[in-house]
């Protein structure tokens, strides 16, 4: 997507790879809204930590993350002993599969790459496959968002209310976003309609990053607090609900997204809102039978009980001094539960918005061999 720096609008991708010096370039979206900066990771174990402390989030962006980690630490492993170097590799593909449990992007995309390699008869030859492997997982994901928005833009009319939660925009994938997706193809056919930014506590990834994405693209939107869903529901101020996904089961139809949707679900189903999610393939897991297998990130207590923000200036309220911070908010002797996840039943969702069109959950299972099934299990089993 094109952001707007020092008054220019440039084009971006939230992962990439610089080749020549080994590093994956990301945007620091714990900077954002207020600072655009981009980093570059050293090796993979700062890879790894980047995706497990949420310099990128998100399921496609820690997917490609991890395919360019893979990639990364391939390349970084000098001489030509092959079985010194599957070791190794080894080693870096479960550094970087445990960075976040809940989502299956990363193991999907792992394992795309370990696939490719195997047709690599020498060290070297491995090497550039990784790297080629990578890069298409990349590029699968930025083209699955783009198919995603062209099936879910005809959900939307114009004077449409919109809900999102949490941010599944195209800074949680390498470009363009699976929820957001069908919002940017509305506008580019002329659609006009409004957003409703679920804040989505406790990172506040909806009031942060899905409004400022909203904001470089001129979607007129307004950020609620997570509780106020329900009220605007209720008076019948929101027509549709699209939400993103880290884990989709394809045997079910559950969804595992940020914590927060299975609610908005119950809300929708009750106030009869169709309640969509977006996802490219890479987030259907197919081995999986059941919600309550899907593993839920429990992330640190710290992030309920205070907030990051940046500080305002004292002396002329509104100015910020640009310095970013830890707040303190709750009472300071008490303790906090924080998954980071939760499963949405597969009864509460109308559609699910994929590449390929929209699908009934429960026609997941029936839809796998057009859904990428049979190639998702051969890579599985040569990863």
């Amino acid at each position: 997507m094109n952001v707007t720096v020092n008054g220019q609008a440039q084009h971006f991708r939230t992962v990439s790879f610089d080749a020549k010096n080994n590093r994956v370039q990301l945007i620091e979206q714990r900077l954002l809204p207020h600072q655009f900066k981009i980093i570059s990771t050293k090796d993979f174990h700062e890879t790894a930590r980047a995706i497990t402390d949420m310099v990128v989030r998100g399921a496609g962006a820690i997917g490609a993350t991890a395919a360019y980690g893979l990639a990364q630490g391939a390349l970084a492993f000098r001489g030509a002993d092959r079985k010194r170097f599957a070791a190794r590799l080894s080693a870096i593909y479960r550094t970087l599969a445990e960075a976040r449990p809940t989502a299956v992007d990363p193991v999907n995309a792992l394992n795309d790459v370990r696939a490719a390699m195997k047709a690599g008869k020498t060290v070297a030859e491995q090497q550039s496959l990784a790297l080629a492997a990578a890069e298409e997982f990349a590029n699968e994901d930025v083209q699955h968002c783009t198919a995603i928005g062209q099936h879910g833009a005809k959900l939307i009319r114009s004077g449409m209310n919109v809900l999102t939660h949490c941010n599944a925009g195209w800074l949680a994938f390498v470009d363009y976003g699976s929820a957001t997706a069908p919002l940017y193809t509305a506008q580019e056919q002329g659609q006009k309609f409004h957003v409703y930014c679920d804040e989505t506590r406790p990172r506040s990834q909806g009031a942060t990053l899905t409004a400022w994405e909203l904001a470089q693209q001129n979607i007129p939107h307004h950020i609620i607090a997570d509780n106020a869903a329900g009220h605007f529901m209720q008076r019948g101020e929101i027509d549709l609900i699209i939400v993103g996904s880290d884990r989709v089961l394809g045997r079910t139809g559950e969804v595992a997204n940020k914590i927060g949707t299975y609610t908005k679900a119950v809300l929708a189903a009750r106030h009869k809102i169709p309640f969509y999610v977006a996802i490219p393939l890479s987030t259907i897991d197919w081995n999986l039978r059941r919600g309550f297998d899907i593993p839920i990130e429990e992330r640190h207590e710290s992030e309920v009980l205070g907030a990051w923000g940046v500080a305002q200036s004292s002396k002329a309220f509104g100015k910020r001094n640009g310095r970013r911070q830890y707040i303190q908010v709750a009472n300071p002797t008490s303790k906090a539960r924080n998954p980071g996840f939760d499963v949405t039943p597969a009864e509460l969702v109308t559609g699910i918005i994929t590449p390929l069109g929209i699908f009934k959950p429960d026609e997941l299972w029936s839809k796998r061999p057009e859904l990428g099934f049979k190639r998702a299990q051969e890579k599985f089993m040569r990863s």
